[in-house]
């Protein structure tokens, strides 16, 4: 006696001889059919409709593959299927080793994979390696060159006004608070200014100090006669009203300067300057007195393109938006700060030269820094903004999460 070869051979095999001149085939488009018309799987009226196509009621032998036909085909229908996995391009211009991708963008990116079930995941592009400037990147998440950005929007002078005013002088007094302040500071006046993106994040660095090679600096008069690297329209403002001449460079470039003298000094946060060697080839750094509001920081933004994150499902969206907003700038305010202590520390080891500012000398810095705010006040409102209100405000939330 000859075995059927297949599943389909013995099924035909039985149907032809119980009399039944329906195909397996015939059978389960049946089957299929009902189930895209929303019949389901039920048992019974899957075999009422069975048997109108077989013409007569099935025996229990035919009338049991039947079922087992409806279980195998609603068991396949009922497998999961697995969501398609979303890879994010991430784009930023400091190097790998930096803070912000090991303790910042790595560790988020690790907390939306598994708060996603891995349907999200991010490739890193560090220093600029998807091509362009350190300007640029505010543009590449708003183009969808990359989907989500980290950059200074004031390597774009004039684009984003409404976020100056932290970077003004001795505004900040840890990078922790103000970055929480700087996202109600956005939601209160920054938003026309950013509608090109979707922002998941604002936030400073710590304090930013003076370095250079030339001599230390004591006081204001120091800076006469000084090529000074600053990386914005403020900071950069700040250092000539202080009596150096300006020189607006990214950070990616500030290495090379100081090593070939285009510049004889520059302004930056600690954790930066071992991050790029720059205390290698640094000699004498100027701190502010303990006492004093930070000399300055920068503002940075950590952005996405608007269509890749309309995009997503609503699950998707929500896990981006837990892992988005004030509770994340706070997050990389606070490792900044807690960078600072170990980056100087390796200048220390150096046997680099420190200086700090007394309050008494201070106090006629924070007369400068009156003075630019008065200016940028000015100028802004003659654009339309509420500048001395934005001012006010950005004062008062940054003193009030900085106290917590």
């Amino acid at each position: 006696m000859s075995i059927p070869s297949s599943p389909y051979a013995a099924f035909a095999a039985l149907l032809s001889s119980a009399g039944h001149s329906v195909s397996p085939a015939e059978l389960h488009g049946l089957l299929l059919g009902r189930s895209c018309a929303g019949a389901g799987f039920d048992a019974d009226a899957w075999l009422a409709d069975a048997a109108q196509l077989l013409e007569n009621e099935p025996g229990d032998t035919v009338r049991n593959a039947l079922i087992g036909l409806a279980a195998a085909t609603a068991t396949l229908f009922a497998a999961p299927v697995r969501a398609e996995e979303i890879v994010l391009k991430v784009a930023h211009f400091w190097p790998a080793t930096a803070l912000s991708q090991q303790k910042i963008l790595e560790p988020w990116c690790a907390k939306i994979a598994a708060e996603s079930d891995n349907r999200l995941k991010c490739q890193i592009f560090p220093a600029m390696q998807l091509g362009g400037t350190p300007a640029q990147l505010i543009q590449q998440a708003a183009d969808g060159v990359a989907d989500i950005v980290w950059t200074l929007p004031g390597y774009t002078a004039g684009r984003f006004p409404s976020v100056e005013v932290f970077e003004l002088p001795f505004m900040t007094h840890n990078a922790e608070g103000a970055s929480r302040a700087a996202w109600a500071y956005y939601e209160q006046f920054g938003q026309k200014d950013f509608e090109s993106v979707k922002p998941l994040a604002f936030h400073v660095h710590d304090a930013g100090h003076i370095h250079n090679n030339k001599r230390p600096i004591t006081r204001m008069s120091d800076f006469r006669g000084l090529k000074m690297r600053a990386p914005t329209r403020l900071t950069n403002r700040m250092i000539a009203h202080l009596g150096a001449t300006p020189v607006a460079m990214p950070m990616p470039q500030t290495p090379e300067a100081v090593s070939k003298g285009v510049v004889d000094g520059y302004v930056l946060p600690w954790e930066v300057i071992p991050t790029m060697k720059l205390h290698e080839m640094t000699k004498y750094h100027t701190e502010m007195d303990a006492s004093q509001p930070s000399l300055y920081t920068t503002f940075f933004t950590i952005a996405m393109n608007k269509a890749r994150y309309d995009s997503l499902p609503d699950e998707l969206k929500k896990v981006i938006d837990a892992n988005s907003g004030a509770d994340f700038s706070a997050a990389i305010g606070r490792a900044w700060d807690e960078s600072a202590p170990a980056a100087r520390q390796q200048a220390v080891d150096r046997g680099n030269q420190f200086h700090t500012i007394p309050a008494s000398e201070a106090a006629e810095w924070v007369k400068v820094g009156d003075r630019l705010a008065a200016e940028w006040v000015k100028e802004v409102s003659g654009k339309g903004y509420p500048g001395q209100e934005m001012l006010d405000t950005a004062r008062a939330l940054i003193a009030t999460h900085s106290a917590r």
